[in-house]
């Protein structure tokens, strides 16, 4: 735990979260919990409050720091209440769509950065008596794996943890200015590793040789509104069908995708070849509760649209396993400095609707291997929630819980209408994929 004056300084890759925040759709992300039995608010209250303590960033908040003293800190919320972090919606007799709905209105409800970013939606009333949690956080409190890390410290079996010393006093200005100055310091101490890292980053973007995204009526800037959807199928099946064709689980998800968008497209008349898919790639394979926040490059690949799955999937395979070994988003440094320079210019929101450098955007995270459980309520599902902004108007996430995988997609319903034929797609897609 942080002592009194110790600088929890944000990182930049915290600080392009907040940059790309700027479309009418807040940029958080989240995750639903899909539990056997309904949770009243109360006993939700009062286990988080309790399990709080052992993620030190969910009681803090972010807060600018005076001139010369370096990029934003967290510090603890004197005021912090967990009464202000739950709230319930209750949903009688609510099917799975409904539940979606209610998910990603969830998410899309902006949380505020004048206190610790998050809040979990206790929802009750859905079908068989069972429940469900949607946990919303802002991006830039944590990435997929830092919400991963967070997750494990609130759900049933997390080690107990008691901090007395909260809240603790922010550092003082001077000592800001200090670690400001050493922090100056030692990039140009270490400008050698910083140009070498410059050449890492350019390597990774350019690894897989992705060209430019086709133009096509996916390029459409995003309005208001969200919709989610998920399709479920068996994690080991896919890795079989990974395996077969010398790729992995993260190459049959491209592949869908790919199949996917050249059917959306095709339904409306227009044909492309390869759409050139966004990857987040995380500089972690894993992480610790007290040490949240936001390590991710991203790798473009180019996906086949047409053909048969499995030779789209041997295609993708290729293509991915032409990435070269540096070192784990070596991108990110390189995005974080070029898409803060263009925030700081005001012309962000404008160059995120009429980029043509991607087509989509498709996260994938391996969860837990075993199911959880909160205060004794088996979660039966976990769906991760991503978002979308710019002219990108239907993303993907994939996630692996207990020896399943579900692909998850968030749409723009004005910019992609069409977002029932796409899932009856990505189930077909996935049979195709996984049959001998």
């Amino acid at each position: 735990m942080q002592p009194d004056g110790m600088i929890d300084r944000a990182r930049p890759d915290d600080l392009l979260e907040l940059a790309v925040d700027r479309g009418p759709v807040p940029w958080q992300v989240g995750a639903l919990l899909v539990l056997d039995r309904a949770l009243t608010p109360s006993e939700v209250r009062r286990a988080l409050a309790e399990r709080v303590q052992a993620v030190p960033r969910l009681r803090r908040k972010l807060v600018r720091t005076p001139p010369l003293c370096g990029r934003p800190i967290w510090v603890d919320d004197p005021d912090f209440s967990v009464e202000h972090h739950v709230r319930e919606v209750s949903v009688p007799g609510s099917d799975r769509t409904t539940l979606f709905d209610v998910a990603i209105a969830a998410v899309g409800s902006r949380v505020s950065l004048r206190r610790p970013p998050w809040e979990v939606v206790v929802v009750s009333g859905g079908e068989g008596d069972r429940g469900a949690l949607v946990l919303v956080f802002h991006h830039v409190l944590a990435d997929g794996i830092g919400g991963l890390a967070a997750l494990a410290q609130l759900v049933d079996g997390a080690p107990p943890a008691e901090d007395r010393s909260f809240p603790r006093r922010p550092p003082t200005t001077r000592a800001l200015a200090v670690d400001a100055l050493r922090a100056r310091a030692a990039v140009l101490a270490h400008l050698p590793r910083a140009l070498r890292q410059l050449h890492d980053a350019v390597r990774e973007l350019r690894s897989t040789r992705a060209p430019r995204a086709p133009r096509s009526s996916l390029d459409c800037p995003t309005g208001s509104r969200r919709v989610l959807r998920a399709v479920r199928t068996d994690l080991a099946a896919v890795r079989e069908a990974a395996h077969r064709r010398g790729g992995t689980v993260n190459d049959v998800v491209l592949a869908t995708v790919g199949g996917v968008l050249g059917a959306l497209l095709a339904r409306r008349g227009e044909t492309v070849d390869d759409v050139v898919v966004s990857v987040p790639i995380s500089a972690r394979r894993r992480t610790t509760a007290d040490q949240v926040g936001n390590a991710v490059g991203v790798l473009p690949v180019a996906v086949p649209t047409t053909g048969p799955a499995e030779a789209r999937l041997a295609t993708v395979a290729r293509r991915t396993a032409g990435r070269d070994q540096s070192p784990r988003a070596a991108s990110a440094p390189l995005l974080d400095a070029g898409f803060r320079l263009v925030a700081a210019t005001g012309a962000l929101p404008w160059l995120l609707d009429h980029q043509h450098l991607v087509t989509t955007f498709v996260t994938n995270l391996r969860g837990p291997a075993t199911p959880l459980a909160f205060l004794g309520a088996r979660v039966v599902d976990l769906i991760p929630i991503t978002t979308t902004t710019g002219n990108v108007p239907v993303v993907f996430g994939a996630f692996s819980y207990a020896g399943a995988l579900t692909i998850t997609v968030v749409a723009d319903p004005d910019g992609c209408p069409e977002v029932d034929d796409l899932v009856d797609d990505l189930r077909r897609e996935l049979a195709e994929v996984q049959s001998p």
